[in-house]
């Protein structure tokens, strides 16, 4: 019985002494690390003060495809939250999401059906999310 473990820890030890000898060379490249993601603050711009009260059934419907847009970038964890902020001077949208550079968060905001119809505009910055929203 003796024997069958010392044969089990010999065949064990020249089983793992190729990959402990292994200079660092010899060890096979990883892919680079990714990017890690930042928070990025979206601003979005409607078209006028008024958008909210008056808005046609065109631009409503380009709305819905917004919010759906966003749900979707929400449910794939891109967006952490947004909506609309009611401001008197005139209503517009946030969104916060994670990308790993300006240019990500600008083409993942752009995307957004109606800013690419022209509707709406963004304005993207960089955000330190230091407090995290939780559920009501």
């Amino acid at each position: 019985m003796k024997n069958m473990a010392r044969l089990l820890l010999a065949a064990l030890l020249l089983a793992v002494s190729p990959l402990i000898a292994q200079t660092p060379a010899q060890v096979p490249a990883s892919a680079p690390a990714p990017t890690p993601a930042k928070t990025w603050f979206v601003r979005l711009i409607p078209p006028r003060p008024t958008f909210a009260q008056d808005m046609t059934p065109a631009e409503g419907a380009l709305m819905d495809q917004h919010f759906s847009y966003w749900k979707d970038q929400n449910t794939k964890g891109v967006c952490l939250f947004g909506g609309p902020v009611f401001d008197p001077k005139g209503a517009f949208g946030i969104l916060v999401l994670r990308a790993a550079t300006l240019e990500e968060a600008h083409a993942i905001a752009s995307a957004d059906p109606s800013v690419k119809a022209g509707l709406n505009r963004i304005e993207v910055a960089e955000m330190r999310l230091a407090l995290v929203p939780r559920k009501p």
